[in-house]
């Protein structure tokens, strides 16, 4: 691993500094390409207007209609946490925004596949829907889209994916990321597309008399869910969803969120006082998406509609015993998957420069999560894949893959599809996620094909596996009080959390729980404890670590432990 450390433009660590941010901070922020302390002001009223997101006056005169019609809207959802909070951002800002009648549909993971089908328009239809308004998905749904419309069904398309070749023939399309749209966050969540279409509604609203700016509702009792859906989907947190995010976590610190996310924070020990954007990635978010996983996403969303609390603790329990299974499935398919991925290189050789595995065991709900484990672990483009539970399908291999910096997956995919037609029977997805559908004799041939595309596309600067860090950390600021400074900060995708790097010494180190590293080490001339989850590899006397920080508490007493990242090597 070669550690890097992050440029820090002095004129803009100095400015912010000299605007009462405080130093280390300043460092850290000029680092990710913050110039100024404007920029740091998350206020809502910074917030990018509704205005600039193409199709958004539309969906608002569309849906202001229906409202007025007293007309029966359906949202089709998507399985994950981010389409979970768009459907429940939606349901709840519609109700608040006037809607009488609102419902929702979440196509089951193995039975309907990702998106509006057109047997999903149908149930839809049958169930006496007006409107069909999709989350978190849609572009690419041409086909199902195509098939609402016949059935006399109005359909807005809210998504934030890259589009394909054709765009669906729908009433209305919010999306940043389609032609001629020039909103500025393209990063922004499926969450975040509905909230801004629910900001229109209101604005228009409002025009035609519905109530004025007193007493209009408040849409910012969404944000918490908003938040979370955004960090969950692992976007790129630009300044805007930076403010989004910041906006909701200020909201639960306050105690303003919704039962279910209450109870979220009760199954999976955390504090809500002290909620952080890592709880919402590593807590809240997988207990809602081990529901899309292994039973069904329905879970999740009524868990975020709830305004009872003992339904809200009894569905939270529920979801924390799903993901405790989806864990024992993940470590299973995980050892498998590496043994899988092992056997394609001898031990002296380097990986291949792309990795495809799959077995009939695999369960597919989970392929992502251990595709996401491999690349971490091998530093490769890596796809797993498989078979289809869905009656009649069992040919079929559903895939997952996570890419490596510097690689497009859904552009490889892309490639794959034009160099080797009938191969890739679905695809889609983002630059470093992205899913696929193939039948099962052709897995030789597709992993071949994507191997082929990442030896053109990748040399071996790009396959070195790089951590950027932000250098050596002051000893005066290794205290309890400096950690909780940091973790209240929001940090993600594209803005990546503060991680330190420097030469310790190793004074003693042991095995814990037959799989950890517990370190304790000199920083800086000052002994500091230390751990190093899921590595077993002992250390020389002197190493080069990459590290974060946390506040452990032992008998009443807080303590700084640096948290291993890697080491120099």
């Amino acid at each position: 691993m070669k550690i890097e450390i992050r440029d820090v433009p002095p004129r803009a660590a100095w400015a912010l500094e000299q605007a009462g941010v405080h130093p280390l901070l300043a460092r850290l922020f000029a680092a990710r390409g913050v110039t100024s302390r404007d920029e740091l002001d998350d206020g809502l009223a910074r917030l990018l207007p509704p205005a600039g997101l193409r199709g958004v006056q539309e969906a608002a005169v569309l849906l202001a209609d229906a409202i007025a019609a007293q007309q029966r809207l359906c949202i089709v959802a998507d399985y994950d946490c981010d389409g979970a909070t768009a459907c429940a951002v939606g349901i709840r800002g519609l109700r608040l925004l006037g809607a009488q009648h609102v419902s929702y549909l979440v196509p089951d993971r193995v039975v309907d596949g990702y998106g509006l089908t057109p047997p999903i328009a149908e149930r839809v239809a049958a169930q006496g829907a007006d409107v069909l308004i999709t989350v978190d998905n849609g572009i690419a749904s041409v086909e199902g889209v195509a098939r609402a419309r016949e059935l006399g069904l109005k359909v807005l398309v809210t998504d934030h994916h890259l589009p394909g070749s054709e765009l669906p023939s729908a009433d209305c399309i919010v999306n940043p990321n389609q032609p001629g749209c020039d909103f500025e966050s393209k990063s922004i969540a499926g969450v975040g597309v509905m909230f801004y279409v629910l900001m229109a509604l209101r604005a228009e609203l409002r025009q035609r008399g519905a109530f004025d700016q007193a007493t209009q509702p408040k849409l910012d009792a969404l944000l918490p869910l908003v938040a979370l859906g955004t960090v969950a989907d692992v976007v790129r947190l630009d300044a805007n969803n930076r403010r989004l995010v910041a906006q909701g976590l200020k909201r639960i610190r306050a105690g303003q969120l919704p039962v279910g996310l209450s109870a979220l924070f009760s199954v999976a020990a955390r504090a809500s006082q002290k909620a952080t954007t890592f709880d919402f990635g590593f807590a809240l978010g997988p207990r809602i998406n081990a529901a899309g996983r292994l039973a069904d996403m329905t879970l999740g969303i009524e868990l975020l509609l709830t305004d009872d609390a003992a339904r809200a603790d009894e569905l939270a329990r529920t979801l924390d015993g799903i993901n405790r299974e989806r864990r024992e499935i993940e470590g299973g398919m995980r050892e498998q998957a590496m043994q899988i991925a092992e056997g394609l290189f001898d031990v002296e050789d380097e990986p291949p420069s792309a990795i495809a595995v799959f077995d009939p065991d695999f369960h597919e709900g989970v392929v992502g999560i251990v595709a996401a484990r491999l690349k971490d672990r091998l530093h490769r483009p890596t796809f797993v894949f498989a078979a289809s539970s869905a009656p009649g399908r069992e040919h079929e291999l559903k895939g997952s893959g996570r890419s490596i910096p510097g690689f497009h997956l859904r552009d490889a995919l892309d490639l794959v599809a034009k160099r080797h037609p009938g191969v890739l029977s679905k695809f889609g997805g983002h630059a470093m996620a992205a899913g696929c559908t193939i039948a099962e004799e052709h897995f030789d041939t597709f992993e071949q094909a994507l191997q082929q595309v990442a030896a053109e596309w990748l040399d071996a600067a790009t396959l070195t596996r790089r951590l950027e860090t932000d250098g050596p950390l002051p000893p005066e600021y290794r205290r309890p009080d400096m950690v909780d400074t940091l973790h209240r900060e929001v940090w993600g995708q594209g803005f990546a959390p503060p991680v330190f790097s420097e030469e310790v010494e190793v004074i003693s180190q042991r095995l814990v729980g037959e799989k950890h590293l517990a370190l304790k080490l000199r920083h800086q001339g000052q002994p500091v404890d230390g751990i190093w989850f899921g590595h077993t590899e002992p250390l020389p006397a002197r190493a080069q670590l990459a590290f974060r920080l946390e506040a452990d508490e032992w008998q009443g007493v807080r303590r700084v432990r640096l948290l291993v990242e890697g080491v120099a090597g």
